[in-house]
């Protein structure tokens, strides 16, 4: 028993209004039970799980997604000396009146141009640019695999006594419409096993952390001190101490990996991902026309070639579209047949419309570009614009 030894003599009422030093910080009180474990990490330590053969990369732990590269077997490799022929294409031209009706349109989305200059200049030449845009599709398949968990209700575990899980490639998925880009999660089969949560051991609570399972915290108010400028202090009534807002008072909370069951349920999710790889590339023909253009619209593709594996174009008459085509078909096979399986690929030239108009309006030289199948418009330059009033 703690005493205090003064050579003053306090009265009872100096007493009760102002507590002895030692009353000042109480030590928070409530049940604790030494029995319930402080919280575990969300996700499985590394070796808390087991091993399945044929998914050793997996071992459990946060951010565990090793990626699954595909065998031998399913690894195309190209024939040699097979290249592919393209045809011979003519250059689409445009007519005045398609070119003026394009500019037109072209005015009227912006507020601030006039169309009275689109629809009285004098064209002088519309000169057609031949513009090829090269396109190359890899169609991938890649998987990767992960554990999940799942508090255990007594679900059916489909363990390794039904039989060896399968290799991630050999776990049948079915396949979705070619060159479309999808994500599917399938369960490896016989890989589920149930184990204590690992989160609270098996007890189903964990010690709140708030409190350190006593279920009662220092008043903020008071700071333990049961007073508050020389009164009862309102918050705690006196006491010193509030019941933990985080536990209500009990010391715990439910486990909230398990959620109360004390088991998990264990398995091996396998992710599939498809996916279709696209690289353009077109040739820089008109320095005073921006190529990021073409990529909002589409053109004529006159040349499609479809297989496993595509070859390069040979004999196009221009070469710069041949050299391109061997060079991506290199860079997509290296890039992708280490970590993906390639079910696909498509190779295409789209003929873009380019037309070069030039054209005078008072007196003066200007021009614009009629481009894509849709006829869009590129004017670096108008005549005149509008002032609002």
């Amino acid at each position: 028993t703690r005493t205090r030894t003064s050579s003053v003599h306090l009265s009872p009422d100096l007493l009760r209004e102002t507590p002895p030093r030692w009353y000042f910080y109480p030590p928070a009180g409530g049940a604790f039970d030494p029995n319930i474990p402080e919280e575990g990490p969300s996700a499985p330590p590394a070796g808390w799980l087991d091993d399945v053969h044929g998914y050793h990369g997996n071992n459990g732990g946060e951010g565990d997604n090793p990626l699954c590269p595909p065998p031998p077997a399913y690894v195309p490799q190209p024939e040699l000396n097979k290249n592919t022929l393209v045809p011979d294409v003519r250059v689409p031209t445009v007519s005045e009146d398609v070119a003026r009706d394009a500019l037109l349109r072209f005015v009227e989305s912006k507020w601030r141009f006039s169309s009275k200059p689109a629809r009285n200049l004098v064209f002088k030449e519309l000169k057609p640019i031949t513009v090829y845009r090269y396109r190359l599709e890899t169609y991938t398949e890649t998987r990767t695999s992960a554990w999940q968990f799942e508090p255990y209700n007594g679900q059916l575990v489909d363990g390794p006594q039904f039989g060896v899980s399968p290799p991630p490639w050999d776990v049948p998925v079915s396949l979705p419409p070619r060159y479309a880009d999808r994500v599917e999660k399938v369960p490896v089969p016989h890989s589920s096993f149930v184990k204590l949560c690992h989160k609270c051991h098996g007890c189903g609570r964990t010690r709140c952390g708030h409190c350190h399972g006593r279920g009662q915290k220092r008043c903020t108010f008071c700071h333990g001190n049961g007073r508050s400028r020389n009164k009862q202090c309102t918050s705690c009534r006196g006491r010193g101490r509030k019941r933990c807002t985080f536990c209500h008072g009990h010391g715990h909370n439910t486990c909230s990996v398990c959620h109360g069951s004390k088991n998990l349920l264990h398995s091996i999710l396998l992710t599939v991902t498809w996916k279709n790889d696209i690289s353009d590339y077109i040739p820089d023909r008109q320095p005073d026309f921006p190529d990021k253009k073409f990529e909002k619209v589409t053109g004529d593709p006159f040349f499609v070639d479809e297989s496993v594996l595509v070859y390069p174009i040979q004999g196009f008459p221009d070469q710069e579209i041949c050299d391109v085509s061997r060079k991506m078909i290199n860079e997509h096979l290296h890039r992708f047949s280490s970590t993906s399986r390639i079910l696909q690929q498509r190779q295409t030239i789209e003929l873009v419309p380019l037309t070069h108009a030039l054209y005078t309006y008072n007196g003066k030289e200007s021009s614009f570009f009629v481009f894509g199948v849709e006829n869009k418009v590129f004017a670096s330059k108008y005549p005149s614009a509008c002032s609002v009033l």
